[in-house]
């Protein structure tokens, strides 16, 4: 019996960009639960005097591409929160890309943007996005980077420098390469990474390949300062 093909939602994204500029999406960080576009094809009555056996006979309708939805954690004064805000009352170019790479594509304009702040929980917001026209599904695409990875931490002899791997979008899973002066550092395929004595006078690097079924993209840090004793 063969291994099931299900996977879970996490690691999908959310973007939109300005009808005029297609290309230029703004990323929505915070985001869970996403509900993508569900249509909707109303059936329109065509029975008539002779439809066979006395039964109703239906033929397709105009169909409802209906609407995507998601909630986000709440975060006032954030370049998502602005972004939102500023969508009001204007049509969207929006992009969901699921973690293998596929990616759904639509126009829509922002319908609800409902905050709640309670008491002792975190504060969320519940977005909907009214769909117009048809949907564009695309096959599976290379993962795409939306913000580089970072390595944090002081470039010395036995201190962890840490690599934070930014955000990705159509990717599985992540791999970690670290190199000192642009060469492989033997071994160094984590998260982390502490320099040894052989590092001093080198810079330290941290390459991400991100991953799906199908492609691959590989990305790297900026280099930290030369490795002290």
């Amino acid at each position: 019996m063969a291994d099931t093909d299900a996977s879970i939602g996490y690691g999908i994204t959310f973007e939109m960009a300005d009808i005029l500029t297609p290309t230029v999406f703004t990323y929505l960080s915070e985001i869970f639960d996403v509900t993508p576009p569900s249509d909707e094809t109303a059936q329109v009555d065509a029975t008539h005097m002779q439809s066979p056996n006395r039964t109703r006979e239906f033929i397709d309708g105009l169909t409802d591409p209906g609407e995507a939805s998601f909630e986000m954690n709440y975060v006032p004064g954030s370049a998502s929160d602005k972004a939102l805000i500023a969508a009001k009352g204007k049509r969207k170019w929006c992009r969901i890309t699921f973690p293998n790479g596929v990616q759904t594509l639509f126009t829509g304009s922002r319908q609800t943007y409902e905050k709640a702040a309670p008491t002792d929980d975190k504060m969320t917001a519940t977005v909907t996005f009214k769909v117009s026209g048809d949907p564009v599904h695309t096959d599976p695409t290379a993962p795409r980077n939306i913000s580089v990875p970072v390595i944090s931490g002081t470039a010395k002899v036995g201190a962890p420098l840490v690599v934070d791997p930014g955000i990705w979008a159509g990717s599985m899973r992540l791999e970690y390469q670290w190199k000192a002066a642009g060469a492989d550092i033997v071994g160094a395929t984590g998260l982390s990474y502490v320099p040894v004595t052989g590092d001093i006078g080198e810079t330290i690097t941290c390459e991400v390949t991100a991953q799906n079924d199908d492609f691959e993209t590989t990305v790297a840090s900026a280099a930290t300062a030369a490795v002290v004793a």
